[in-house]
């Protein structure tokens, strides 16, 4: 078995921090909805939905409820 075996939210997720690392989600900005993420990242909305609780869970972004979800911090490593 390989090491380098995760689960795709966890791609997807990581895909999103990079984004917000390099400044192309800057503190404040709206992600996408999930049906729009999944799209960009070619995955269901569901797996969209699962990588946005993990941004939540790094402390990374913020859900409002019927606003969006936002970017609250930028990753630390």
């Amino acid at each position: 078995m390989s090491e380098d075996i995760e689960y795709v939210y966890v791609r997807v997720a990581d895909a999103v921090a990079a984004d917000i690392r390099a400044g192309r989600l800057p503190v404040g900005a709206r992600l996408p909805n999930e049906r729009a993420m999944g799209s960009e990242y070619g995955v269901a909305p569901g797996t969209a939905r699962r990588a946005v609780q993990e941004l939540r869970d790094r402390g990374l972004v913020k859900t409002l409820p019927n606003k969006g979800t936002f970017v609250i911090q930028v990753p630390k490593d």
